[in-house]
């Protein structure tokens, strides 16, 4: 079946966003001592796309990563993961949101040692809802009204806007206009310039990401046996019957906390010294 127009429409609109991002994350590594990597060939991976594998073996394909120690031969620490996406319609953008969540959530999991950031760079109609969601997950939002992508592609004097009623062969028109265009560029400024602000706050929170660094690590080695109660009662009593003398039981576990100077923290509870240890080297 050969592909619809709006559809090869709307890859070009996602090719701009491409466009108008790529510059800015390739300067911010370069600034940072990062690895920048995206769609291509590269020596240290297979293939032209930009896979990485969560903690279960499922294969995940993203847009743009960043990587301390990494190198056009070498896979380095990933310390930024980073999709973009372009919806049209309203309905759509939530089930959208999801699907980047899936994308990227299992990986921040694998990789929690380097507590990666996350990111989305988004255009055209993305409900307050959807982005919400995203942002409760953890994810640095870039957000390109389509309104605000229609004004960049008259800065060419193409006129983009379109519904759901617009006909394949206007949807011709507008991808011949674009393939004509030599330089794509001044619509990609024009696209940053008009969402100015929100480009410097999201380069703000990968920045304070990226370069943020361990505060303290605070270990608790745990003797003693787990009391369990089934009401706050019984609980309040126990405690104020506790010996708080030094402790004649074996150890428990270890908790290590892992706090961070911009006050996030990664908590984790290891019951073998060796895997404490193994834990923290991930850290060096």
């Amino acid at each position: 079946m050969a592909e619809s127009l709006s559809h090869k429409f709307g890859q070009i609109i996602g090719d701009l966003l491409e466009i108008a991002i790529e510059p800015h994350l390739q300067k911010f590594a370069k600034k940072n001592n990062l690895f920048f990597d995206k769609k291509g060939v590269r020596k240290a991976r297979s293939g032209k796309k930009v896979s990485w594998t969560d903690g279960k073996g499922n294969k995940h394909d993203l847009d743009f990563v960043l990587e301390r120690g990494g190198s056009e031969n070498k896979i380095g620490i990933p310390v930024a993961f980073i999709e973009s996406a372009w919806r049209r319609y309203a309905k759509h953008s939530r089930n959208k949101s999801q699907e980047i969540q899936s994308a990227i959530i299992p990986l921040t999991e694998k990789y929690k040692s380097s507590s990666p950031f996350i990111g989305v760079v988004l255009a055209g109609v993305f409900t307050q809802g959807a982005l919400n969601q995203l942002k409760s997950q953890g994810f640095g939002v870039l957000y390109f009204p389509y309104e605000t992508v229609v004004k960049a592609f008259k800065k060419a004097n193409i006129l983009v806007s379109f519904n759901e009623k617009t006909i394949e062969q206007d949807f011709g028109k507008k991808i011949e206009s674009w393939l004509r265009l030599e330089d794509k560029q001044p619509i990609a400024k024009e696209l940053l310039r008009l969402n100015k602000s929100e480009v410097e706050k999201f380069f703000s929170l990968l920045s304070e990401s990226v370069s943020r660094f361990i505060e303290k690590v605070i270990i608790l080695p745990l003797h003693g046996q787990e009391s369990t109660v089934t009401n706050i009662t019984d609980a309040i009593d126990f405690i104020n019957k506790y010996s708080e003398d030094i402790p004649k039981h074996p150890l428990v576990k270890y908790e290590i906390i892992i706090r961070y100077n911009t006050t996030d923290k990664i908590e984790a509870s290891f019951k073998e010294k060796k895997d404490a240890i193994r834990f923290l080297e991930s850290y060096l």
